[in-house]
């Protein structure tokens, strides 16, 4: 699975903050990386290129310049939740279908033959900027196998 980061903030040190597509804000210290990724060391050494970083178009990675990058699943995956912002519905809908179509190692082209709905729209919904209706995202999940049903908290 990969995990779409919405927001970046750097820190003290090479310690950084993402905000992911499900809500997570997750803290992640660089400096554990040096060992394995020496390069990522200039980050330490100038705090300037270290502040200058920022995500992909895609939110899938943070970018200091060609040479230095990181991509934003290992900081969900290796992170330190530190807290959690209301995100809107339809970036919280994409992540779950991502996230369950992922755990059925089904893909979006073989999710789209299932369903009947466009390889496309499939990835606009994951990326949390479709804007499905309710009749197309059960037919979805239900493509997957799952039902959908809404809780108000």
């Amino acid at each position: 699975m990969h995990y779409m980061a919405l927001k970046v903030r750097f820190l003290e040190d090479v310690t950084l903050e993402m905000t992911f597509q499900d809500g997570k804000i997750i803290r992640y210290d660089m400096s554990q990386m040096f060992e394995k990724y020496p390069q990522l060391e200039e980050l330490r050494k100038n705090r300037k290129l270290f502040e200058s970083g920022h995500l992909d178009l895609t939110g899938f990675a943070v970018i200091w310049n060609d040479e230095l990058d990181f991509d934003a699943t290992s900081i969900y995956d290796d992170g330190e939740v530190v807290g959690f912002e209301e995100t809107p519905l339809a970036k919280q809908i994409g992540f779950l279908l991502a996230k369950t179509r992922d755990e059925m190692n089904v893909t979006q082209t073989e999710l789209s033959k299932k369903s009947h709905i466009n390889q496309g729209d499939i990835s606009r919904i994951e990326r949390g900027v479709g804007n499905p209706t309710v009749a197309k995202i059960n037919k979805l999940f239900k493509a997957l196998g799952r039902s959908v049903s809404l809780v108000l908290l």
